[in-house]
């Protein structure tokens, strides 16, 4: 059996900077209980995801208590500037731990003083308000913070403004229960997914990672693609693909593949901003990626109360299909300068890595089969977590196992022990990981992986720092919406303008995302904008899936479109240009993100949902049939538009060229009939004329 190994990669990958922190957890004794507190953290919520022993209220308390204490404990050890600063840094994250602590001890009494609070109870309410918005300012900056600011400002002084933007008023009692003590607060859904599903997740990943995932991605890749015309952004695209199955976060993404893809982009040819973009596109699309998508997938999958696994297939096709235009995109550009791939005898055996890191496939293997069995995400994150740690304990032992025969009942034994989870229960596999956790720390040469599990914890729990803060902050929003009906006012607004014109409805949503993507991330922008949005756009007749989906890609495309592309700049120091030349070129690759979401809505069969009534391939040929003709007719359209961005095919594309292939794109986008005809006989011509007029030698433009 091959042994699993920490690579150097591997673990910088997993410490990368996250927002508003450096690496780490700091130096001397302040550094090691801060890495400690992220150890409780995880292992708090890995309890409460297998067992599930406290109510959920409570949960979410605690859950932000520890997000408190850890994010201010964080910024005292690696931002602060002196002792008081850290000290005082350091008491902020008690207090904020205390406030959970507080929801625990008297759940019951609060419940029954509902209305009713007591002077303690509002203080401490106030407590928590003043430190979320404090550590979100701190960790997600000023745009997210001031938001919130805006919204809590109009709960308490709405009451003055004229016309339908007025509500009847609240006083602060009513505020402070509302937003520090219901579930339509901070404690409100977002908090209870960041805590039930997406923590795990972001554990989950961390493992992987810890455990060497990243350079098998990698491997694989290069295996695979990197002998193709433009080699070296094609690794980038499919890498990043497929970290996206494992990692829904775009920046980190970038960040962690980033500083391998984009050096190597560029000493193949690539222009600095092309290779940025392609790493910034590529890793954004990580979000829309299944199985483990970003984590906004999950918060919509709970908002609609649904199974996870329907977001999922909802999802298949378009992640398909933007992957697809990246590596397409980069095949014309490679064509257009004569950018060759690399050579393969200096390339890896995809099949060599598969080999000898092959075990990493097993428990992300599993955790896509419960996620398409319809286990709750809780349940299959939870498994696949256990099963990691399982898979590398045991890989760690086994090495220490002499004769080969001794090592495979071994692992007969393990698996069999673990596989039955599925009928005994979760019990029966913490026994095992209980047994192997044992012999690890007894056998000497196997205690290499307790390290890996202890630091693998420690740091899942510091990078979900981020999306638990957004979570927290951003239920400031959804309590101001439930509590004035203000969301009222704008899905009326948006109904009156669909009643004439549903397109001129997307693009205003559209337009919401985009501008709200500029300043806060792609967690809180979902849920503003869907909440405003995704009731109106129902109610004009787009599934309710369709909606929210739409509104989840703008989002993700707001950190690609310029002027603030946080992954275009995440990008910009190792590609060693600005951030707003890589944004240019990063719109271009990530077209299909911007078009597939309008192609959905008018077709929602590339969605996997039902066609609307009439639709001609449905209703002829069955619902499978309409499926495969939209696809097609999406995917040619968007490879049309690839070749009017680009400027070439098997040769340089005129620019008349250019506009005919971006209006045969066009007509093929509009749901019609009338249009599918002109938009097909376009497409053929185009290719047809463009063919026959470079039939000989293939012209380049030089690089």
């Amino acid at each position: 059996m091959t042994k699993l190994h920490l690579s150097d990669d591997s673990q910088h990958a997993a410490e990368e900077q996250i927002e508003g922190l450096p690496a780490g957890f700091g130096e001397g004794l302040p550094g090691r209980i801060a890495y400690w507190i992220a150890l409780t953290f995880s292992l708090f919520q890995i309890w409460i995801a297998a067992y599930g022993p406290l109510a959920s209220q409570i949960v979410r308390a605690m859950h932000v208590g520890f997000l408190l204490l850890l994010g201010f404990v964080l910024i005292g050890n690696l931002l602060a500037r002196n002792r008081v600063s850290q000290g005082f840094y350091w008491l902020l994250g008690i207090a904020g731990f205390a406030t959970g602590v507080y929801n625990w001890v008297f759940y019951r009494d609060i419940l029954l003083r509902s209305n009713f609070l007591t002077t303690v109870d509002l203080a401490m309410g106030v407590v928590l308000l003043v430190l979320v918005f404090w550590l979100a300012r701190r960790l997600m900056g000023w745009p997210l913070f001031i938001i919130a600011c805006a919204f809590l400002g109009y709960c308490a002084f709405g009451e003055n403004l004229p016309g339908m933007f007025g509500h009847r008023g609240y006083d602060a009692t009513m505020l402070i229960e509302h937003f520090a003590f219901g579930t339509e607060g901070i404690y409100g859904s977002p908090v209870y997914v960041s805590s039930a599903y997406i923590f795990i997740f972001v554990v989950f990943a961390a493992f992987l990672e810890r455990a060497g995932m990243l350079d098998l991605f990698n491997d694989v890749a290069l295996g695979l693609v990197g002998h193709w015309r433009g080699g070296a952004a094609q690794v980038c695209t499919l890498s990043s693909a497929l970290m996206g199955t494992i990692s829904g976060s775009g920046v980190a993404n970038v960040v962690a593949s980033g500083q391998f893809t984009i050096p190597l982009m560029k000493k193949f040819g690539f222009r600095a901003s092309f290779a940025g973009g392609v790493e910034a596109t590529s890793s954004m699309g990580g979000q829309i990626m299944p199985p483990i998508m970003g984590a906004v997938a999950f918060i919509m999958a709970e908002t609609l109360n649904i199974p996870y696994g329907d977001v999922v297939r909802a999802a298949l096709i378009p992640a398909a299909m933007y992957f697809g235009v990246c590596f397409w995109n980069v095949y014309l550009e490679s064509g257009k300068h004569n950018l060759r791939g690399l050579p393969r005898d200096q390339l890896p055996s995809p099949w060599a890595a598969i080999k000898k890191q092959w075990m990493l496939m097993i428990p992300l293997g599993m955790l896509v089969y419960l996620l398409f069995a319809d286990y709750t995400p809780i349940f299959a994150g939870s498994m696949g977590l256990a099963l990691v740690v399982v898979l590398i304990l045991a890989t760690a032992i086994a090495a220490t196992i002499g004769p080969f025969v001794f090592r495979i009942v071994f692992w007969i034994s393990v698996g069999l022990a673990s596989a039955a989870f599925l009928k005994y229960g979760v019990d029966l596999l913490m026994i095992v990981i209980g047994v192997l956790l044992a012999a690890c720390f007894l056998l000497r040469g196997a205690r290499e992986a307790l390290v890996i599990v202890r630091d693998s914890l420690a740091l899942g729990a510091r990078n979900a720092l981020p999306v638990a803060a957004a979570c927290a902050i951003v239920g400031i929003v959804i309590g101001t919406l439930t509590l004035t009906g203000i969301a009222s006012t704008f899905i009326g607004a948006v109904i009156r303008i669909g009643e004439n014109n549903l397109f001129l409805s997307l693009v205003l949503v559209m337009i919401t995302c985009l501008v709200l993507g500029m300043g806060i991330p792609t967690i809180p922008n979902y849920i503003i904008t869907s909440s405003l949005a995704g009731p109106a756009l129902e109610q004009l007749g787009v599934p309710l899936l369709v909606s929210h989906m739409f509104v989840f890609y703008f989002g993700i495309m707001a950190d690609l479109t310029p002027p603030v592309a946080l992954a275009c700049f995440a990008a910009a120091p190792m590609a060693k240009v600005s951030g707003l030349k890589i944004s240019i070129d990063a719109t271009k690759l990530a077209i299909a993100g911007f078009i597939m979401p309008f192609i959905a809505v008018y077709s929602p069969a590339l969605m996997l949902q039902e066609p609307y009534p009439g639709s001609y391939f449905n209703e002829q040929f069955g619902f499978w049939a309409e499926v495969a003709f939209v696809t097609f007719k999406a995917a040619l359209a968007i490879g049309l538009w690839g070749v009017a961005v680009v400027g070439y095919l098997i040769a340089p594309a005129r620019l008349w060229e250019r506009v005919w292939a971006f209006g045969a794109g066009v007509a093929l986008v509009l749901a019609s009939p009338q249009s599918d005809v002109i938009g097909f006989a376009l497409a053929a011509l185009f290719l047809l004329q463009h063919w026959l007029r470079h039939r000989g030698p293939r012209r380049q433009v030089p690089a």
